[in-house]
């Protein structure tokens, strides 16, 4: 349960959070968390070159 509800608390620093609403994407701030992606999201497709920014992390390598 812990687990959750820490992924709960810091869902804004997630991709999907930051992804969320089109008209807010603010590509300044994604541009260097997916350069060079290392990590896929299971749950959403999106790519991040840290685990922390993805709830579901796998590796792309």
């Amino acid at each position: 349960m812990a687990k959750k509800e820490a992924m709960v608390e810091n869902h804004a620093e997630k991709m999907c959070a930051m992804t969320c609403c089109p008209c807010h994407i603010d590509l300044k701030k994604l541009k260097p968390l997916v350069r060079d992606a290392k990590f896929i999201c299971k749950v959403c497709g999106r790519v991040a070159n840290e685990k922390k920014y993805l709830c579901e992390p796998v590796s792309l390598g």
